[in-house]
């Protein structure tokens, strides 16, 4: 993974977990998502999606086809995976 995490805000007490990612990318941008894990559906979705400081709405593909070469679940679930790890955090297996 090519982008670096710089700053976590993680909300793991909601009913689905929420997190508020900002992270530098390769080019020196700042790319901020904000993503959560939805039990239901098993999958991170993307809910808000900023590049250096241009809104997006939840449109990230664009991103991780780009430079990444990921799906965007993909990418998402290597941040949470790291975030979790940090936090001691583990997702309700239902």
């Amino acid at each position: 993974m090519l982008t670096k995490i710089r700053k976590v805000k993680f909300e793991q007490e909601r009913k689905n977990p929420l997190y508020n990612v900002v992270m530098e990318c390769p080019e020196g941008k700042q790319l901020y998502v904000r993503f959560d894990y939805t039990y239901k559906t098993k999958n991170f979705w993307p809910l808000e999606v900023n590049y250096n400081k241009k809104n997006y709405g939840a449109k990230l593909a664009w991103y991780t086809n780009e430079v990444e070469n990921m799906t965007v679940a993909a990418f998402l679930e290597k941040i949470a995976n790291k975030i979790n790890k940090k936090y001691e955090f583990e997702l309700k297996q239902h």
